[in-house]
């Protein structure tokens, strides 16, 4: 599959859910199959928006998280996949399957091993690609080796193209310690076809993190920021960056070389 740059994707999934009704503790994947509908809408807002690719609900759909579900991986990652589908195909959008963290750290920093963290992360690519996927998203890392082990897992497993982000904060590092630069140079030398930032802060202040990607990238840069920092006010989370400041902030970067936004 070849993308023509620039590309602009969706936004948060995890926030549009939280603003229909979902609370805290309840796992959004399981709504892609207990209420589909609610997932659809997500999507469609996003590609009438214009959206050219929208990342699958399937964040956490890792064997760790299903365990307990009554649903297995599989399950999950195909109809997650279904659904995104179905609503790019309006526009002529594309489907990406959207695989994050599994939520546990691999040694030497925490107790997962390298080789079972790719067997999950395979699973879930193996699953998105049956189910058709346009393209794979591996979002919000923080360490550099779980970034390695989805990465090599979707390219072993799929021909599928993939994008790789990572989360970093006001140091510009990653929890871990990872800087853009180290990042850029390992995903993209494991065959990532484009790399970048998302979550994290605004995009004002997540501007330093994208120069030092487009000096040591040369695959497209892509950013996909929060709306600056939540904060929690009478019960509701809140951002503090609105629409045209948002735009513009991203904006700003596009004649620096940012491709994917």
């Amino acid at each position: 599959m070849e993308f023509k740059c620039p590309l602009i994707l969706d936004g948060g999934m995890g926030t549009m859910l939280q603003r229909n009704g979902l609370k805290p503790g309840e796992i959004p994947e399981l709504l892609n199959i207990t209420d589909p509908d609610k997932i659809r809408a997500v999507h469609r807002a996003y590609v009438q928006a214009g959206s050219r690719v929208v990342y699958s609900n399937t964040f956490g759909a890792n064997r760790m998280k299903m365990e307990k579900t009554g649903y297995t991986v599989e399950e999950i990652v195909a109809a997650g996949v279904r659904i995104a589908k179905e609503c790019a195909a309006e526009t002529g959008a594309m489907a990406a399957l959207d695989i994050g963290p599994l939520g546990v750290m691999l040694a030497p920093l925490g107790t997962l091993k390298f080789e079972d963290a790719y067997d999950m992360f395979a699973q879930i690519a193996r699953a998105g690609a049956e189910a058709g996927a346009d393209l794979a998203v591996i979002e919000t890392m923080s360490d550099l080796y779980e970034a390695k082990a989805a990465l090599l897992a979707v390219k072993e497993n799929t021909g599928l193209p993939v994008f790789v982000t990572m989360s970093f904060d006001a140091t510009g590092r990653t929890f871990t310690g990872c800087t853009p630069a180290s990042m850029a140079r390992t995903m993209e030398g494991l065959g990532a076809d484009a790399v970048g930032v998302n979550c994290s802060l605004g995009p004002d202040a997540l501007a330093p993190i994208v120069e030092k990607y487009l000096a040591a990238a040369s695959v497209p840069v892509l950013m996909k920021p929060n709306a600056g920092l939540p904060q929690e006010k009478d019960g509701k989370t809140l951002y503090n960056v609105l629409p045209d400041a948002f735009s513009a902030q991203i904006a700003a970067l596009v004649p620096k070389g940012l491709r994917i936004m």
